[in-house]
């Protein structure tokens, strides 16, 4: 069986892994790297062993499946070109800068039968994996992911930099339309907000509490669902599943009896474990863990909350 040809497009930090996570798969075959930047595109193609080209539209027809790992802007215009050339696509987060160019790539890789994959990681951590069968009808959730600040991110508001992580987990674990949203933020060291708070009201009943900043002292990514008869908590940051459940057998006073069971799970390789599953996608055929649609409704979210905030001039 041939190996699959694969490219990344954008050599910046996160292309950098990218492009080091396919070099390192057996029955993959990473043909180049693209940027504009030469000392960036360079650096990364002699560490992963490949060819470099300033021009993306160089590699169309010459690979099966890509990673984008460009500015956000790029996102829409890189992907559809690929789609149409024939190749597959794994586009990092957010899918697009507008819900117009998001709906036009899901439905442009649907009608072309090409895998649409969309990088949001935190899909792939361990203490999230291992939440899929504990999960039962969510009452309310609530997440924190707190950061110190760093340039990199900041020339789009805190929602589409960070929350936009947990927006996408909470639509996933609610599995309901969102029906009402609240929103409050503020701008502190940029022009953006770095510092925002949501409330999601969805249709089944459950409420989610979203948290997030960058201007905080300490780095911190939490999530905790509440449901019916347990309660579980999730350190994305340290992989530690804590789950506590009523037990049985009489109370201790007026306190019900409880089980708590906390695992602790290995760093693994979450973006590694992300393109395994886009490779896999492209052989089988099966639904990509974060498709396309899910990419386009977190991003619909994250910019109701941002209208909401006044954040920034992202259209619909």
């Amino acid at each position: 069986m041939p190996a699959t040809r694969v490219a990344v497009i954008g050599a910046g930090y996160l292309g950098r892994f990218h492009a080091q996570k396919y070099a390192a798969l057996a029955g993959v075959k990473l043909v180049a790297v693209a940027d504009p930047d030469a000392e960036a595109r360079g650096r990364v193609a002699r560490e992963a062993g490949c060819e470099e080209t300033a021009d993306y539209r160089q590699l169309l027809g010459r690979v099966d499946a890509v990673s984008v790992v460009t500015p956000t802007p790029l996102h829409h215009r890189i992907s559809c070109d690929f789609l149409e050339a024939g190749a597959h696509v794994l586009v990092e987060k957010p899918i697009t800068t507008t819900l117009d160019e998001a709906r036009h790539l899901v439905d442009t890789a649907a009608r072309l039968e090409r895998v649409l994959q969309v990088g949001h990681l935190e899909r792939f951590n361990p203490a999230i994996v291992a939440v899929e069968g504990i999960l039962h009808r969510p009452r309310f959730v609530e997440s924190n992911r707190l950061a110190p600040f760093k340039p990199r991110g900041t020339d789009v508001s805190v929602v589409l930099d960070l929350m936009i992580h947990d927006i996408d987990l909470i639509l996933n674990i609610v599995g309901s339309p969102v029906a009402t949203i609240d929103a409050v933020g503020a701008s502190v060291f940029t022009d953006e907000i770095d510092i925002a708070n949501a409330r999601l009201r969805f249709d089944n009943g459950c409420v989610a509490d979203a948290t997030a900043s960058r201007i905080s002292m300490k780095s911190e990514r939490k999530l905790r669902v509440f449901q019916a008869d347990a309660y579980l908590s999730i350190d994305l940051q340290q992989k530690v599943l804590t789950h506590v459940r009523k037990g049985s057998g009489p109370p201790a006073g007026d306190v019900p009896p409880v089980q708590i069971e906390e695992r602790s799970f290995d760093p693994g390789d979450a973006l590694r474990d992300e393109i395994v599953s886009f490779l896999d996608c492209i052989a089988t055929g099966r639904r990509p863990v974060v498709s396309g649609e899910d990419g386009l409704r977190a991003l619909e979210t994250a910019i109701r909350i941002g209208d909401l905030l006044g954040a920034g001039a992202l259209a619909r």
